[in-house]
């Protein structure tokens, strides 16, 4: 079994502990303020790698501190990406692996791929705008999603029509080159995505909703078997197909 080790001991770590003894994991540490302990040496010697769901606030120091430690690490907070070539940086001289993702979820980056698919296709229709919008449970402490943002940039990086993304609360106008990805909060929702293209003779609307936080943690779990003995920063995105078999 992997040794694994949770920072962070909210809802997405109980979760992983729930569901680790049934994916080839063993819960050797638990790293939360509200347990009492921190991030050190003896705390997680143990660990083979670290799955990191804590809060923005909390995420880059964790992972500075971890990579300090040699450790091999699973990140799923967002709200820290403008950080990543920093991060980058320090993995590559500790000569540890990370793996980090907007969203774990098999099921959303298969959604990512489908979305890019689509914006391709749609780049050449330009009846056709686009928006987006996404909703999160009254808990969770990043607005917009790092999800929606992932979604966002793609829309961005295929629609040639589009130049900015647009997060923020409009009061005015929309400009023809801004794609408009808005942010609702509220009730226990796990976490729903649409991208909506719309035109004056009808809408088509893609949307993934996901039923629980089930998907997030198995694909976490995945992760951390796949990062163990590799060295560099790798996207979710990028490496999750490996990962299906």
């Amino acid at each position: 079994m992997l040794k694994i080790a949770l920072i962070g001991y909210g809802r997405m770590g109980k979760l992983l502990e729930q569901l680790a003894s049934q994916n080839n994991c063993q819960v050797v540490a638990k790293i939360d303020p509200d347990l009492g302990n921190e991030i050190n040496a003896e705390n997680l010697k143990d660990a083979e790698v670290c799955i990191e769901f804590s809060t923005p606030t909390a995420v880059f120091s964790n992972i500075e501190k971890l990579i300090k430690l040699g450790k091999n690490i699973v990140v799923g907070t967002t709200g820290w990406q403008e950080q990543l070539t920093e991060v980058e940086n320090i993995v590559t001289k500790a000569g540890t692996g990370l793996v980090f993702g907007s969203n774990f979820s098999v099921g959303m980056n298969l959604f990512f791929q489908i979305n890019q698919a689509a914006a391709q296709l749609m780049n050449e229709v330009e009846n056709y705008d686009v928006l987006g919008y996404e909703m999160h449970h009254n808990r969770k402490q990043d607005s917009p999603s790092g999800t929606a943002i992932k979604l966002g940039n793609i829309l961005l990086e295929n629609i040639a029509r589009k130049k900015k993304l647009q997060l923020d609360r409009v009061q005015r106008k929309i400009e023809a080159d801004e794609l408009h990805f808005a942010s609702l909060r509220g009730g226990d929702i796990p976490g729903t995505h649409s991208i909506i293209y719309d035109s004056v003779a009808d809408s088509i609307e893609l949307k993934h909703t996901a039923r629980n936080r089930q998907g997030f943690a198995l694909g976490a779990l995945k992760a951390a078997h796949w990062i163990k003995d590799k060295q560099g920063c790798y996207d979710f995105t990028e490496v999750f197909l490996q990962l299906l078999g």
